[in-house]
């Protein structure tokens, strides 16, 4: 078990990898071996020097993911590719396994990108750089592991890694509740967490053979009720970090006292793992229980869209009408996941990065505005847009993007989603109307209250107390180069979608017709043998 970290990459490319380099296993322990040499980094304690070496760690790791991509994944490919494993404790089944598919490739580009321009955006931080700096790391080379492990286990440890550091740098670099929104976090995402951890285990002793590898659950053929209380285990503890209401009232505090690097994690990474793990068990590993539950996530992603564009209109302090905006959106992976349609699955895995790049933009925004006004108040603001113009024009572009405005990614992945979901013969036309109908809502009021945000921020009469207390300089180079970075691919794939979808259409699709395959087999008369062929109406799924 102690191994460090040259031992552990020397043994995955001697055994098992598909490549001759390990990608993956660089890209989760390089991040991870960095952060522990922080404390040796010469440092005034004014951070001007770690942040230097972080940002190098974070931007080598970076190239190490594209260089995975470029290297050893094959888009074309739907199976499990730049496979590493190094066996750990032989006798439990755990083995060091990585890859990556079409469901995990894309994310751990994302992580990976993100990461880096959180680091560029934590320059400003001069209390405790170290160990700041430390946790973004750490953070880094769990989340990448989160998408690229092939073992339940080990997917249960790197879930936890990623816990500590995002409770620290809430509890320490938070605002005046920072210690409530700190706890409320670990005490959610920590106690639900206890669910993987069940399910994992009855799983990998499920039939005898110990086994934690994905593989090797996929082919263990679950019974059906073993699967339903598997999925709805999983489900509230994948439900809780992707948000799904009710179990969403964590992200709006977190997000209300977090730094602005911590806004671009939770928002950029950290809801993508649940819309993930979604996908990678319950879909993947349980069919049958996903072809029951299924009608339940479509509703419950209306639900999201619904209630959470509702409450972000009404709220007044700006970080919580964002955090509120993000749960709305997370409604259409959903929907999506959901679906038993290619289109519509590849929908919520676009909205995935999507919103992952969209998110971090506002968040970062949101940041560098409060840095200027001193408030989060939207009473407070207004009139600034003469003083801050590249700021408002930065706002600007990023809220259009986050309306699904045509031509950037948020428009192309909400379209795919609508189009999938409409045309998905597994429910009947009714249900799919009325569904697609009520999402519509979510999409008339993002509008109303991103725009009527912006006019109360950089429109109308300058408070004077705003003006005359504060100093409300333009958006800085560093600022701007952080969104032109994430702006480059929202308008790349709005123009052209298949920059993104191309990389998990294979795996998608292979995933999608076994969900379907289940679905119908599942909606077959009893002891009939065959299987229907017939529109399922949501109420025969989920029953």
């Amino acid at each position: 078990m102690h191994l460090d970290v040259a031992t552990l990459l020397a043994a995955a490319a001697d055994q098992g990898s598909s490549t001759a380099f390990p990608w993956l296993s660089a890209s989760i322990l390089f991040p991870i071996g960095a952060a522990l040499c922080i404390p040796f980094v010469p440092d005034n304690g004014d951070g001007k020097q770690v942040r230097w070496f972080a940002l190098g760690v974070a931007l080598i790791t970076f190239l190490i993911t594209v260089g995975a991509y470029l290297n050893g994944y094959d888009p074309s490919n739907p199976d499990l590719q730049l496979v590493e494993k190094v066996s750990w404790l032989p006798d439990l089944g755990l083995e060091w396994s990585v890859g990556a598919d079409g469901i995990s490739m894309p994310l751990i580009l994302l992580t990976s990108f993100i990461t880096a321009l959180a680091v560029l955006a934590a320059w400003p931080v001069s209390f405790k750089p170290k160990l700041f700096y430390f946790l973004l790391l750490a953070m880094d080379g769990g989340q990448i592991a989160v998408f690229a492990v092939q073992d339940m286990l080990l997917f249960f440890l790197a879930w936890e890694l990623e816990l500590i550091p995002v409770y620290l740098l809430l509890a320490i670099w938070g605002g005046k509740k920072r210690q409530y929104a700190a706890t409320k976090f670990i005490l959610y995402t920590a106690g639900s967490s206890l669910f993987i951890l069940l399910a994992g285990l009855a799983m990998a002793f499920y039939g005898g053979e110990i086994s934690f590898n994905y593989t090797d659950l996929m082919a263990k053929g679950f019974s059906v009720k073993f699967q339903l209380l598997a999925y709805a285990g999983l489900l509230i503890a994948f439900g809780v970090k992707l948000p799904i209401v009710p179990l969403h009232t964590w992200l709006p505090d977190a997000h209300g006292e977090a730094t602005a690097p911590v806004h671009m994690l939770l928002a950029g990474i950290l809801l993508k793992m649940g819309g993930y793990a979604l996908l990678r068990f319950n879909c993947q590993i349980l069919p049958d229980g996903h072809a029951v539950f299924a009608p339940l996530l479509v509703v419950l992603g209306v639900v999201n869209i619904i209630y959470a564009a509702l409450t972000s209109f009404a709220q007044r302090n700006l970080k919580r009408k964002i955090a509120y905006s993000s749960i709305s959106h997370m409604g259409f992976v959903l929907i999506g996941i959901g679906s038993f349609s290619a289109l519509g699955s590849s929908g919520a895995m676009l909205q995935m990065i999507s919103h992952g790049l969209i998110g971090a933009s506002l968040f970062f925004l949101v940041g560098a505005t409060y840095d200027r006004t001193h408030t989060l108040q939207l009473d407070e603001m207004g009139g600034v847009g003469q003083k801050m113009r590249k700021m408002f024009a930065l706002w600007t572009v990023c809220s259009l993007a986050s309306l699904a405005l045509p031509g950037m990614s948020g428009f192309v992945s909400e379209l795919m989603v609508f189009v999938g979901f409409a045309t998905d013969d597994a429910y009947t036309l009714p249900f799919r109307v009325a569904i697609d109908g009520l999402a519509a809502i979510g999409v008339i009021l993002t509008p109303i209250y991103l725009l009527s945000m912006l006019r109360e921020i950089f429109y109308g009469q300058e408070k004077a107390e705003l003006v005359g207390h504060t100093n409300l300089v333009d958006a800085e180079p560093r600022e701007i180069y952080i969104i032109g970075c994430l702006l480059v691919p929202i308008i790349g794939i709005g123009l052209y979608p298949r920059l993104m979808t191309d990389s998990y259409k294979a795996s998608m699709e292979v995933l999608v017709a076994k969900d379907e395959r289940a679905m119908k087999a599942m909606n077959a008369p009893a002891g009939a043998g065959l299987i229907r062929q017939a529109p399922l109406t949501a109420p025969a799924l989920a029953g």
